[in-house]
């Protein structure tokens, strides 16, 4: 019984040490792989510039797709309808002058509320073209869009028109855009490119407060007082340039910016491709700078 005894307390101290050993190999394991697990850990971070141009928005939206779904159409109808009020809203505040910026900057707000609800209210070409460039929506909604609000400003331009025809000599003339002089390109070009990285900036500044509808709209409308009222005391009161500026592409092409008389063919072309791009090529650019710098910002501070 002894022996048995001793050959089981044997047993049971290899047991032991055997387990020790593993133990003690296991530890040693740890020790030596800890360093580089620390370097798989260093190599693996995110940089904060990680997903800078990812995509933003929720499936996949195609030519072959996008017009299947009824919502678009909501979304296409509440744009015509918002830029129609918004061109009408810009043409009686032309003729009002600078001093109505309060009620503008209240109709604003409730036009923006009104149409949130259908597409985001964008109303602008600039805010298009910058939702477009950092991927919020895909390529074919955005440029849709675009569409939608020149053909909406077109609208209101009619509507505010044919009141002007009907009420004869009595009525007043909607203001043109001041014409692009000699070497006044680049003045032109500024102002626009200016007021547009205002607009884009607080617009995609917006999109961060998009649960609270009046916040969302609030933002977008303050971004748009504060570019009309710098922009209108550098063309003013610095330049001496009236009514030069629409910040609104699809507005700016109802208020006869377009040469219709000149020399030759030449001359006509020239000046409508130089209109073009200062009052559509350059806010657009400008709202694409606008959203980007929003962008990189946010990316910066961890937001």
């Amino acid at each position: 019984m002894a022996t048995k005894k001793s050959k089981s307390s044997n047993k049971s101290k290899k047991t032991e040490s055997t387990k020790k050993g593993a133990a003690a190999k296991s530890a040693a394991k740890t020790e030596l792989e800890a360093p580089k697990t620390n370097k798989v850990e260093k190599s693996t971070k995110k940089s904060c510039l990680s997903g800078f141009f990812a995509k933003k928005y929720e499936g996949k939206e195609s030519i072959l797709t996008v017009f299947k779904d009824h919502k678009f159409y909501g979304a296409l109808l509440g744009e015509i309808i918002g830029t129609m009020l918004l061109a009408l809203l810009l043409f009686a505040v032309s003729l009002m002058g600078i001093a109505s910026l309060a009620t503008y900057a209240f109709a604003l707000v409730a036009i923006l509320i009104a149409i949130y609800a259908f597409s985001g209210a964008c109303l602008n070409p600039i805010i298009a073209a910058g939702l477009i460039a950092t991927r919020r929506v895909s390529v074919i909604r955005g440029i849709m869009y675009i569409i939608a609000e020149v053909i909406g400003a077109w609208l209101g331009w009619l509507i505010f028109n044919a009141f002007h025809l009907a009420g004869g000599e009595t009525a007043y003339e909607i203001p043109a855009m001041t014409a692009i002089g000699e070497n006044q390109f680049w003045l032109f070009a500024m102002i626009e490119l200016m007021g547009a990285v205002i607009i884009g900036f607080f617009a995609a500044r917006a999109l961060e407060y998009k649960r609270s509808v009046f916040t969302y709209a609030a933002t977008i409308a303050g971004g748009i007082i504060f570019a009309v009222v710098i922009g209108y005391v550098i063309s003013a009161a610095f330049l001496g340039l009236n009514n030069n500026f629409a910040m609104n592409p699809a507005v700016a092409m109802m208020l006869q910016i377009f040469p219709t008389s000149g020399e030759n063919f030449g001359e006509i072309f020239g000046g409508i491709c130089q209109a073009l791009s200062v009052f559509a090529l350059v806010p657009m650019i400008g709202g694409i700078v606008g959203f980007y710098l929003s962008d990189f910002n946010s990316k910066l501070s961890g937001e």
